[in-house]
């Protein structure tokens, strides 16, 4: 039996011509484009399987992406010295609109997904004429109407917590919508282009984008800043929270425990994802 190693990838992609991180029959995937081009690099006859720590959806981009995979051990290599060939190997094959940053060799018990203590997302939104760049227009959301980020932070605030996020979710049957959303504030970079950034342990699907078109709805004036509240307390999805286009969110960082921690940390968020609320 060939022994194994678990590799770290630190990641980053332009998502704009992806249908999103999961392998689709017939459809143009990062976690397809990966994987392929790992069974190149490490000339294997099996396809290589990457797990990531969150998937995106179609047109969403990232920066900080982290991946496992388990591939065979080279012989007569120390792990260190391979991981450290294959970066470069890696983005020889990839094309351009994925870039690894980094590879190496994984510390035990460590898994990209249940390991995360938390991952952090950036949504961007230029709403003045002056801040439209046509250089930045996959993902930046061009919006028509000047944004109060003061109201939108009211609303935000009010978000921000351990909750049962299903009113911003697109409920999966059998998992659960309970997150703790750490992070929840809007800015205005160097630009001028305003920014939200969100960080929480974990998120459900289309949770960011819903929770972003909750607040344009109140930055423009459509909804009063307790109306979020409001939204979340119904823990039921609404047609009124429109989910914002995929192209201005990010994922920017994830994070993670200490080495001697980390297989704990697997554990107790596998077991935590388990649980559906009643």
């Amino acid at each position: 039996m060939i022994a194994a190693v678990r590799l770290r990838i630190d990641l980053a992609y332009d998502g704009t011509d992806f249908h999103g991180w999961a392998s689709q029959p017939g459809l143009r995937t990062v976690q397809a484009e990966l994987g392929a081009a790992l069974t190149t690099a490490l000339r294997t006859t099996d396809p290589v399987p990457v797990v990531c720590a969150g998937r995106t959806d179609a047109g969403v981009h990232a920066r900080g992406q982290v991946v496992h995979a388990d591939v065979p051990e080279a012989p007569g290599a120390p792990a260190t010295v391979e991981a450290a060939r294959l970066t470069g190997r890696l983005n020889g094959i990839l094309p351009p609109d994925v870039r690894v940053r980094r590879v190496a060799a994984a510390a035990p018990g460590f898994d990209a997904r249940f390991g995360a203590l938390w991952r952090r997302y950036a949504y961007r939104v230029a709403d003045d004429a002056a801040l439209l760049d046509p250089l930045t227009r996959h993902h930046v959301l061009a919006w028509r109407r000047p944004l109060d980020l003061p109201a939108m932070d009211a609303a935000a605030a009010a978000l921000v917590g351990h909750h049962d996020f299903a009113s911003f979710c697109k409920q999966r049957e059998g998992a659960t919508t309970v997150r703790t959303l750490l992070d929840l504030a809007w800015r205005r970079d160097e630009t001028g282009v305003a920014v939200l950034d969100v960080r929480a342990d974990a998120f459900c699907h289309s949770m960011v984008r819903s929770l972003v078109g909750c607040l344009l709805a109140v930055g423009e004036g459509r909804r009063e800043p307790s109306w979020a509240a409001d939204v979340l307390a119904a823990r039921t999805r609404s047609a009124q929270v429109a989910v914002a286009p995929a192209h201005g969110l990010t994922l920017e960082e994830v994070d993670y425990p200490e080495d001697a921690d980390l297989a704990g940390r697997a554990e107790t968020t596998r077991a935590r994802r388990a649980e559906v609320p009643v």
